[in-house]
């Protein structure tokens, strides 16, 4: 089935499933997120896109033990935290899945603009999820910027603030959003990216906020 379910555990934590195969991105550690606990979660695999503590709790994925077939084709594209070669806060991984021509992508903590190859990689995405809070990333407009360049179908933001989780020194999704966006507003943390979608920048739902 030419389907990819995208869930969000909030800040930078997707699982995306096709097929019965699961993939894990970027788990927060307990105590790390202000606002946001992650349960124990599920999958086949797991990927962090960089080593600090709101990106690489691994521990908090239960792997399956039956094995299953991978459907997607995994690219890792090195990349780096900072717009300064790493000297700040070190390396950054983007990811991207390709199954039966359908193309998702995580940035993870991207500093700097990609590389010419990468964004040729990177261009006419199905759906991207993308950090929009900027100070430790790039800023919101810089990540228009490169938005506009690769011209993905779906955006799905990650990695900022809200009035109830979020570290403070990031933005808010105000910052990213334009009037003019085409915003779909989900109230669930589940979307199912098909290859007939509408065009749009979807709001997922966080369900793992802290009472």
């Amino acid at each position: 089935m030419r389907e990819v379910k995208i869930e969000w555990f909030g800040h930078s934590c997707f699982r995306v499933t096709k097929d019965g195969y699961a993939v894990v991105f970027d788990p927060y550690e307990d105590n790390n997120v202000p606002g946001l606990t992650l349960k124990q979660l599920e999958a086949d695999e797991v990927l962090a896109s960089h080593e600090h503590g709101d990106h690489n709790a691994r521990e908090k994925v239960n792997i399956r033990k039956e094995s299953r077939e991978n459907p997607f084709q995994i690219t890792r594209l090195d990349s780096f935290h900072d717009d300064c070669h790493g000297e700040k806060r070190g390396t950054n991984i983007m990811t991207l899945l390709e199954s039966e021509g359908l193309r998702i992508a995580h940035l993870g903590d991207i500093g700097c603009m990609p590389s010419s190859e990468q964004k040729q990689l990177l261009t006419d995405l199905d759906a991207v999820m993308v950090p929009v809070g900027g100070f430790f990333t790039m800023e919101p407009d810089q990540i228009r910027v490169l938005l506009e360049e690769l011209k993905p179908n779906v955006v799905i933001p990650m990695h900022y603030r809200s009035n109830t989780f979020g570290y403070d020194v990031i933005g808010t999704l105000d910052g990213f959003l334009k009037e003019e966006d085409p915003v779909k507003r989900y109230d669930t943390n589940t979307i199912v990216i098909s290859p007939d979608m509408e065009r749009q920048t979807a709001i997922l739902a966080c369900p793992e906020q802290k009472a």
